[in-house]
């Protein structure tokens, strides 16, 4: 439970968008619980009462609303968290509702014990990590009961429920209502032609055409592509049973309802939390624009208009396809690191066949490079990558093949960078840049950049980094304000 409930109430009442995601309000005299934009009857301030996250609410009592639905409330940044152990559990259990991992096998990838993941999670959330996983599998469910036509087994199987009899008890038990009766009550259509579209949120404003425009700029042909308003890709993930599968997801915009629409193929139902991660991760979708505008608004005292309100970070869904990219584009222009690109996903990437135009081929995974050993200089070579280059790929692949380095919900992203500026031919410019659209770091800042000083002339990289002190920690940000002025 929250304190300070004048201040909530207040927002509540204020229908403002600022606080989706950040607190959830059960309401005593109906039962449920809401967003803080929730536009149905206003209860009285008595009757409410505030929590952090949505399994905090579920486990006092209150079932979902059916209006503002809290399944689609943006999540949070990772400045935001008090702990960064909890953040990272956080994000990983959303991430691994499906998989089947334990809670000792999650304690352990973030290189705890379980006894003491529980404690400070429960210190921070006041539920469990168990309460909150489960929360995270029934408010999937519901997304996809709602807004999909998936049977309710396919739903409970997608959701990371071991069988469709535990789904159903638990669902009933939640939210006072059958997983059936909850679709009958839903009377819109549903699309029908075997793939599933969900809308995720995002805090507003959005500036959606920048985004696009940068994802355009730097997509891969063959793995990726924008058209007619949306960003669509291919997808190669592996589920907890080890199973290789693939698909595609194509990502658009949805103003109206602060939200982004995925849609995905059937094929990639197992691994439904991982592809909605990696496109909230894409799209940078649990960022605060209003906290971030409100530190680097002082951009705009050197030139009118450097920052504006909305800007988001583009992140990655493949990390090891970006960060190849980041290693290709050192010292050659944009378009010439996506040819280089291009040409490795034809000559090794893994054809597949999605139906969509511009959608042919699965980017080669790590391992498969790290394979090659000393023939990428000459596999390489012939596609046009220099040797220094391709001997610099080769370590990266190895290095992440073998788990010497980590961009996945990284604690500390500062020795991430050390790691990979140990491999020659990354320097600070490309780590960096992996730390911010690989690691989700808010921080980092490219002062040596050709377009960061085309958009700051007169200034030495060593002016441009002291000037940048006063912007942090939001200067991965200030880099992309400063990239949107050219």
């Amino acid at each position: 439970m929250v304190e300070n409930t004048a201040g909530l109430y207040t927002a509540f009442k204020a229908k403002d968008a600022r606080f989706d995601g950040r607190f959830f309000v059960g309401i005593s005299s109906t039962g449920i619980y809401c967003r803080p934009v929730c536009r149905a009857k206003q209860p009285k301030a008595e009757n409410c009462t505030f929590y952090h996250t949505a399994a905090a609410a579920e486990q006092a009592g209150y079932r979902p609303c059916l209006l503002c639905r809290p399944e689609l409330a943006p999540g949070t940044s990772i400045t935001d968290a008090t702990a960064k152990l909890v953040y990272r559990a956080a994000r990983m259990l959303e991430e691994n509702c499906s998989s089947g991992l334990s809670m000792d096998e999650i304690a352990g990838r973030l290189g705890y014990t379980d006894r003491h993941l529980r404690r400070v999670f429960t210190a921070e959330y006041n539920v469990s990590p168990v309460q909150y996983l489960q929360t995270c599998r029934l408010l999937l469910a519901k997304n996809l009961l709602t807004d999909t036509n998936l049977s309710v087994l396919d739903v409970a199987m997608a959701s990371g429920f071991g069988s469709l009899r535990r789904f159903n008890d638990l669902f009933k038990k939640h939210y006072s209502l059958a997983p059936t009766a909850l679709r009958k009550r839903m009377s819109h259509e549903k699309r029908r032609n075997g793939n599933v579209t969900l809308a995720l949120g995002y805090r507003p404003p959005y500036h959606w055409e920048k985004m696009l425009n940068f994802l355009a700029g730097r997509a891969i042909t063959g793995i990726e592509a924008v058209k007619d308003g949306e960003y669509m890709r291919t997808v190669h993930l592996q589920n907890a049973e080890g199973k290789q599968l693939y698909g595609w997801v194509s990502v658009g915009h949805n103003p109206q309802k602060n939200a982004l629409n995925v849609t995905i193929s059937e094929t990639l139902l197992p691994v439904l939390p991982q592809v909605l991660a990696r496109v909230r991760h894409l799209f940078d979708l649990y960022c605060d624009p209003n906290a971030v505008y409100e530190t680097l608004q002082v951009m705009n005292d050197l030139r009118p208009g450097l920052c504006t309100l909305g800007t988001r970070v583009p992140g990655c869904f493949n990390a090891f396809e970006m960060a190849l990219r980041a290693v290709l584009g050192q010292q050659i222009t944009v378009k010439a690191a996506s040819t280089l690109a291009a040409r490795i996903v034809k000559n090794y990437g893994t054809p597949l066949q999605t139906g969509l135009e511009g959608l042919t081929h699965i980017f080669p995974p790590p391992e498969a490079i790290a394979a090659m050993g000393e023939n990428i200089t000459e596999n390489f070579g012939v596609l046009g990558v220099i040797a220094a280059r391709s001997n610099t790929i080769y370590e990266l692949a190895r290095a992440l093949s073998q788990g010497e380095v980590n961009f996945d919900l990284c604690a500390q992203p500062a020795e991430e960078m050390k790691k990979l500026m140990q491999i020659r031919g990354i320097g600070s410019w490309t780590a960096q840049y992996i730390a911010m659209r690989a690691m989700e770091w808010p921080d980092s800042f490219l002062e040596t950049d050709a377009g960061v000083k085309h958009a700051l002339p007169g200034y030495t990289a060593k002016e441009l980094l002291k000037m940048a002190e006063s912007w942090r920690p939001w200067r991965s940000y200030a880099t992309v304000n400063l990239w949107n002025t050219l």
